[in-house]
C-alpha cells in the first residue's frame, strides 16, 4: 500500500500539520482517559471483593456505563494487565515508561519520604461521581472530582467537579491548590500522582513547573501506589456524599464545597493526632497517628541505616 507524507495529507485535507497532530493527541488522551476510568471502577470494586475475577469485573462494567465509557474484553484485560491489576501474576521488574502512552513520566520522590510539614507532598487523583439524567439512555451520567490534598496535614487545598475526564479541569483543582501557598513560599513542594493522563499531559506539568512543583508519579502506572490520594477520594465520595443523589453537576459542585469545608475545619483525623486538617496545616513536625504506620517503621529504619 502506498504511503503519503503527512504535509501531502494535510494539504488535501485542508489543515495544517498542527492541527493533524492536535487532533491525533487529542484522540490518544481521550482514549487513555477511558482506561483510566476503568482503573477507578476496578478499585472501587476490589474493595470490596479483593479476589473477584477479570471477566466478572468486564461483565459488571460493560453492564453499568454507557457506551462512551466502554471497552472490549481484550482492551479491559491488557488495561488491568498493564496496570498491574491482574490476580495472577508473574512478578516482574519494575519499569522506567508506561508504554500506554508517549507523555512524560517521571520518578516516584515520595515512596521513602514522611513529610514533616505543609506543603512538602501534594497527592492528587481523580473519581467519577453518578448522577441522574433522564435524558442518558441509561437513566444516569457521571461527573469526575479531581482533589488536590496535602499529605501531611490531610488538608484538601484544591478541588474541581468537571463534565469530563479533560485535563483542564485537573488543572483548575492545581491552581485552586496554589493559590493557598504562602506568599513568598520557596521550600520544596512535590505533587505525586499516577501516571494519568491529565498529570502527564504537557498543560498539567506547564503549570507544575511554573510554580516550581516537582512532579512525582507511581512507578509503573499502578494507581495501588497513590493510595493516599485514593483513600481521600474514598472518604469524600463514600462517607461525606453518601447517601445523596445527585440530578446535575451544579448540585455535586456544591455538595462537594459543603463536604470539604466541614472536612478540613470540623472533621478529626485519626492520621494527625485526630486533628482536623485546618488544625494540622498550622503546625509541623510529627503527627501522631490513632493507628501502625509499618510504612513508616520501613522508612524511618533506612533513615537510621543511612546516618
Amino acid at each position: 500500500m502506498r504511503r503519503y507524507p503527512v504535509n501531502r495529507l494535510c494539504a488535501l485535507a485542508g489543515v495544517t500539520r498542527q492541527a493533524f497532530y492536535k487532533r491525533d493527541e487529542e484522540a490518544l488522551l481521550a482514549r487513555l482517559a477511558v482506561e483510566q476510568f476503568v482503573v477507578q471502577y476496578v478499585l472501587e470494586v476490589r474493595r470490596k471483593d479483593p479476589k473477584i475475577g477479570m471477566d466478572k469485573l468486564w461483565r459488571m462494567y460493560s453492564g453499568k456505563f454507557p457506551a462512551e465509557y466502554r471497552v472490549g474484553r481484550d482492551v479491559f484485560r491488557s488495561i488491568l494487565h498493564e496496570r498491574g491489576l491482574n490476580l495472577r501474576r508473574r512478578p516482574r521488574a519494575t519499569r522506567t515508561t508506561d508504554s500506554r502512552h508517549n507523555l512524560p513520566t517521571y520518578p516516584n520522590l515520595v515512596k521513602s519520604v514522611i513529610p514533616m510539614r505543609p506543603n512538602h507532598i501534594w497527592v492528587s487523583d481523580i473519581t467519577y461521581i453518578e448522577t441522574q439524567d433522564s435524558d442518558s439512555p441509561t437513566g444516569y451520567r457521571f461527573v469526575f472530582l479531581t482533589i488536590v490534598m496535602d499529605a501531611y496535614s490531610k488538608r484538601i487545598l484544591g478541588w474541581y467537579v468537571a463534565p469530563t475526564l479533560e485535563a483542564a479541569y485537573s488543572i483548575k483543582a492545581l491552581e485552586m491548590a496554589i493559590k493557598t501557598l504562602p506568599e513568598g513560599f520557596s521550600d520544596t513542594l512535590i505533587h505525586h500522582s499516577d501516571r494519568g493522563t491529565q498529570y502527564a499531559s504537557a498543560g498539567y506539568i506547564k503549570v507544575l513547573n511554573a510554580n516550581h512543583i516537582i512532579p512525582s508519579m507511581t512507578e509503573d502506572g499502578n494507581p495501588k501506589d497513590n493510595a493516599m490520594a485514593e483513600r481521600i477520594n474514598s472518604t469524600v465520595k463514600n462517607e461525606l456524599l453518601h447517601g445523596k443523589t445527585f440530578t446535575s453537576i451544579r448540585q455535586v459542585t456544591d455538595a462537594v464545597r459543603k463536604a470539604v469545608k466541614f472536612y478540613n475545619e470540623e472533621r478529626p483525623h485519626s492520621s494527625i493526632g485526630m486533628l482536623t486538617p485546618d488544625q494540622a496545616h498550622r503546625t509541623e513536625g510529627k503527627l501522631k497517628k490513632h493507628w501502625h504506620s509499618y510504612r513508616d517503621d520501613a522508612i524511618e529504619e533506612l533513615q537510621k541505616a543511612a546516618v
